[in-house]
């Protein structure tokens, strides 16, 4: 029967009972870069309110180009519609608990009320994107018109589908907006071609683009069956197009359009602070976003 070694020096175990562990602050996996509300110009509004202006009929606007003559100039005038289309600011509010006891004894070396804020916060600003994609009222995917619809020819994003999306958005398209495994099952069709896409350096990363327009990557697009969608946008309120909406100067605000205000201590001695964000989003017009549906994600080649 062999003998147990004997212990000649301090084991890890005990000498850890002396060691100050450093230690990270929480991490979350469900955040993301969330690069939709990096690109969006973002419009305040003065009483949650936003409304889009129109011509009545831009067709009756003439204007004349003169001969050295003494023709007689057209006259016009440019009539409104009586009431555009008006946006309402959406909020996204939660309560943040936590006990005075617990804030009080563990704050170090990360404060227990800022972290609890801090991946609060992170969820809501998610949620805030995944509302100006899918929202029923003002979301991007919810907004696009019939005539700036486009379907996939053969079920897959091909380069002549996005060719397409940009006959629908010509005039200055700013960025293409899909699925992570959306801008994959395109890179892999373009590579089936041997057209391989660019990348372009925004941000610090790097994104592909298709005929210099980038592709950015949103998670929060849905995939259904196997099945996704794929955007384009024009943005910029000077460009008529596509603008994030917000309310400023609100009571305790910490980033745009987002709040933190204490609600005060109840009796069982637990803190409450009220996390609010206020946005919407607005399509100035309707050739300033497109879509190309029925995008299969899931399409893969063998390579001989």
């Amino acid at each position: 029967m062999s003998e147990q070694p004997t212990q000649s020096a301090l084991g890890d175990v005990a000498a850890r009972t002396l060691a100050n562990a450093t230690k990270s602050v929480p991490m979350l996996s469900t955040i993301s870069p969330r690069w939709l509300v990096h690109l969006l110009n973002w419009v305040p509004v003065e009483a949650g309110i936003y409304r889009v202006n129109k011509a009545k009929d831009p067709n009756a606007i003439t204007v004349d180009c003169s001969n050295k003559d003494e023709k007689e100039l057209p006259a016009t005038f440019v009539d409104y519609e009586e009431w555009g289309r008006e946006y309402v600011l959406n909020a996204v509010n939660t309560v943040v608990d936590v006990h005075t006891r617990v804030s009080d004894l563990y704050s170090s070396p990360h404060n227990q009320i800022k972290e609890q804020l801090r991946l609060t916060i992170e969820v809501v600003k998610e949620r805030q994107e995944s509302e100006l994609i899918n929202n029923k009222e003002y979301g991007l995917l919810n907004n696009v018109a019939k005539s700036q619809t486009v379907k996939t020819r053969n079920g897959f994003p091909t380069p002549d589908d996005l060719d397409e999306l940009l006959t629908k958005v010509w005039k200055e398209p700013a960025f293409f907006l899909a699925h992570p495994k959306a801008i994959a099952a395109f890179g892999r069709e373009c590579t089936r071609r041997g057209v391989p896409p660019p990348t372009v350096s925004l941000f610090g990363s790097q994104f592909l683009t298709w005929r210099g327009i980038p592709l950015i990557p949103s998670d929060k697009l849905p995939i259904v069956n196997g099945k996704s969608k794929i955007l384009l946008l024009r943005v910029g309120e000077s460009k008529q197009g596509v603008i994030g909406l917000y309310q400023p100067n609100l009571p305790g605000q910490q980033t745009m359009g987002l709040s933190v205000r204490f609600m005060g201590i109840n009796h069982k001695a637990i803190a409450s602070y009220l996390v609010s964000l206020y946005c919407s989003l607005a399509v100035l017009t309707e050739d300033a976003i497109a879509v190309l549906e029925d995008v299969g994600v899931d399409h893969y080649y063998d390579y001989k």
